[in-house]
């Protein structure tokens, strides 16, 4: 086949086969020279085209661009210098009609030097404005913005269903060192299934997700799809106003932990998920009636595998398709803040999975993980550790927790698995692991990043927080940066939550011997900010239920978990508690089925769930709850010696003189009739809640109402009052004045 090109043949054949780490040193609008002078080559590569005309270049004028390769590459020839500007071209595929469109390679870059230069640097926090898939108006034209970072690619191209997923067909203009490549393609726009398709140094070719995908097509399917997160028209102007003027240390917090696949399903719909709206209407309106003030969902980043609950994250940016579109989780968060709730979300840094279609190995490299399996494989979960020591890594995972601020208005983190993040020998033997520059186990990148997310998200979005589910004594988790801390707002108790579940699990004839794992937490209850959790790690993998963990007949079994509960809401420390466990669910959590919500038909189960409703509406209203969690001025013992009648009280106070709160507890089935305690005021007691009342399954043993102090010393206080204390039972007494 005779074709005259102004090419150089040898140019074309790497082009063809697909070796040029530029696109746009051959395509596109070039000037040349030819023995007739200077012209203008535009050429452009349309494998399948029988004809091609380049339009706009000469007013009015089709200009035939004819056929100077086999493969598909056509060239038109201008003579004369001609200024270049976005062209059209007129393509005849040989289907009707013949398509006219604006050539991608017509175009100039769309990244600018400093968007380069701060990525690289680790401090583009908006990054996520520019890397992925962006509608956008570029040069006076409407299209799809493409960017991908890939430092080690030979070539990158965009592919989809718009170019029969030919990876010739749009390639990608290299940015140089920055290792970031980019494409603008006009007339693309929103629901277009995308991926990038990555050749390597050795000429291997990955088919991969975008790492900054906004929505992805739902599980097993992988591809990308083009969407526009700002189409969304947000309507809590009023709670976004209001978030940065609290300070959630001295507010109340109780916390409903969901797992949304399984908090309930469509049963005689072929057990589906609740969509994001459906739970806008069924969990809010749930969840305010149940008191809590707030909603943390475990994590809601697309995932493939159902069984990892949203832990192995595949797409950083993208809210899970299984129960919706972007928009309608932003529709969920909307409606949460209209009903006076907050929204925490489960972020996971520590690790990825290794899903070839996803970040591992991403650009024929170790890009985004660690090439050593002793630094960059997670053994416990067979997962990809991030290397936080790369700039551009940290970069990513910062400006993705900022992402979830801006974009979705999510009003805190918590962030899972921060044990595995900080200690580089952890869940390792000698040998396995490696020390950092100084010979010490701390991995002092990870450190970096975490004190970098904590001190970007509290500076860019005040009233956020964060929260580590933090499982070791890593000293200053909640400290602020700027005094040597992590700077997390809270932390996760798990000492607090393990110690409570191995005492509360033990027959009451034996806990005398283990008052000291119920007392235990008071000891460093005010060395962090500690949230209490009673997590979904501990009703899952043979744990049992909270329920099913109780001892006892099944009488006592509720009454435990109700003395459990109540204990927690005593303590010091905002509350978190798992979905199920607030009406007694007797089956281990499983995340493929629905809550057993058949079982609140029985009395017993509803009894516990009017006393979780109870506990919240008395620690909403109730300052000396919450005001002062994490001083020590907060909080006052009464006696905890007693340890033969397993009987514990103590005192909560608020920042107010008359903000006195009295608890007492006896964890024992035995009634503890004349039961004398000292207490710190004179006058009227008043009983808040009694968790043996019949309202809630119990005997009703309790005080009437309440009780008058006397004028007796004892337990060094210079009052005291004789009580009768319900087995396995709890009193919230408040004291009304003399």
């Amino acid at each position: 086949m005779n074709l005259t090109t102004t090419l150089n043949r040898r140019d074309i054949k790497p082009f063809i086969s697909g070796e040029v780490a530029d696109p746009f040193t051959l395509l596109g609008a070039h000037p040349v020279v030819l023995d007739t002078g200077p012209a203008l080559a535009v050429r452009a590569f349309l494998p399948g085209a029988r004809s091609v005309a380049v339009l706009d270049l000469v007013p009015g004028q089709e200009i035939p661009a004819p056929l100077v390769d086999a493969h598909g590459l056509f060239e038109a020839v201008l003579p004369g210098e001609r200024e270049i500007f976005p062209y059209r071209l007129k393509v005849d595929f040989g289907t009707d009609p013949v398509t006219t469109f604006y050539d991608c390679y017509s175009f100039g870059p769309v990244l600018t030097e400093d968007d380069l230069y701060l990525f690289g640097e680790g401090n583009f926090y908006e990054i996520y404005e520019k890397l992925g898939a962006h509608i956008w108006q570029h040069q006076g034209v409407a299209g799809t913005f493409f960017a991908v970072w890939a430092p080690s690619a030979s070539r990158v191209s965009v592919v989809g269903d718009f170019n029969q997923w030919d990876g010739r067909r749009h390639q990608m203009r290299s940015r140089g060192a920055s290792g970031v490549w980019e494409l603008f393609v006009p007339h693309l726009g929103p629901g277009l299934l995308y991926k990038f398709e990555i050749r390597t140094q050795n000429g291997t070719l990955l088919i991969k997700a975008d790492p900054l995908a906004f929505r992805f097509e739902k599980r097993p399917k992988t591809a990308a799809i083009v969407h526009d997160l700002n189409s969304y028209t947000w309507t809590d102007h009023e709670w976004m106003t209001y978030r940065p003027k609290q300070d959630p240390l001295c507010g109340p917090m109780a916390i409903y932990e969901v797992h949304l696949g399984s908090w309930r399903r469509r049963v005689e719909e072929g057990n589906r998920w609740l969509t994001y709206r459906e739970a806008a209407e069924e969990l809010i309106s749930y969840v305010k009636e149940m008191g809590f003030n707030y909603i943390e969902f475990l994590p809601l980043a697309e995932h493939p595998f159902d069984g990892s609950w949203g832990y192995q994250v595949t797409g950083y940016y993208a809210a899970t398709s299984r129960f919706g579109t972007p928009d309608d989780l932003m529709y969920l968060v909307d409606c949460c803040h209209a009903a006076g709730l907050g929204v925490i979300l489960d972020w996971v840094p520590a690790h990825f999975p290794k899903d070839a279609y996803a970040l591992e190995y991403f650009d024929g490299t170790h890009l985004y993980e660690h090439a050593d399996p002793r630094q960059g494989v997670q053994q416990d979960w067979d997962t990809l550790i991030f290397n936080y020591g790369r700039n551009e890594v940290r970069n990513f995972l910062v400006a993705n927790a900022l992402f979830w601020f801006e974009k979705y208005h999510i009003d805190g983190l918590r962030v899972d698995a921060v044990a595995s993040m900080l200690y580089l020998d952890y869940s390792r033997k000698e040998g396995e692991w490696v020390p950092n520059r100084y010979g010490g186990r701390e991995n002092l990148e990870a450190i970096d990043f975490i004190k970098t997310f904590n001190s970007k998200g509290y500076e860019l979005f005040p009233g956020v927080v964060t929260i580590a589910e933090e499982s070791t004594a890593w000293p200053g988790v909640t400290r602020p940066v700027h005094l040597g801390g992590l700077g997390f707002m809270f932390k996760w108790n798990m000492g607090w939550m393990h110690d409570m579940l191995s005492f509360m699990s033990k027959d009451p004839v034996h806990r005398h011997y283990h008052m000291d794992n119920l007392t235990f937490a008071l000891l460093y209850a005010f060395h962090e900010n500690f949230i209490l959790p009673l997590s979904h790690d501990e009703v899952v993998h043979g744990k049992a239920s909270l329920l099913s963990k109780m001892p006892g007949d099944d009488w006592q079994k509720f009454a435990n978990l109700r003395l459990l509960l109540g204990y927690m809401y005593g303590e010091p420390g905002k509350k978190t508690l798992f979905m199920g466990g607030e009406f007694g669910q007797w089956r281990e959590w499983d995340h493929d089925q629905s809550l057993q919500w058949d079982l609140l038909q029985y009395e017993s189960h509803q009894g516990l769930q009017r006393y979780v409703k109870d506990l919240n509406r008395i620690y909403l209203s109730e300052p000396a709850l919450y005001e002062i969690d994490f001083d020590p001025p907060g909080f006052e013992w009464i006696d905890f010696r007693d340890t033969d009648s397993n009987i514990v009280s103590f005192i909560r106070k608020g920042k107010a003189p008359d903000q006195i709160l009295f608890f007492v507890f006896n964890f024992t089935p035995v009634p503890r009739m004349n039961y004398r305690i000292g207490a710190p005021r004179p006058g009227f007691y008043k009983e808040l809640i009694n968790s043996d009342s019949t309202v809630y399954g119990g005997s009703n043993v309790g005080l009437g109402g309440g009780i008058k102090a006397e004028s007796r010393p004892w337990h060094g206080q210079p009052y005291s009052f004789s009580l009768h204390l319900p087995p396995l039972g709890m009193l919230i007494l408040k004291s009304m004045g003399a």
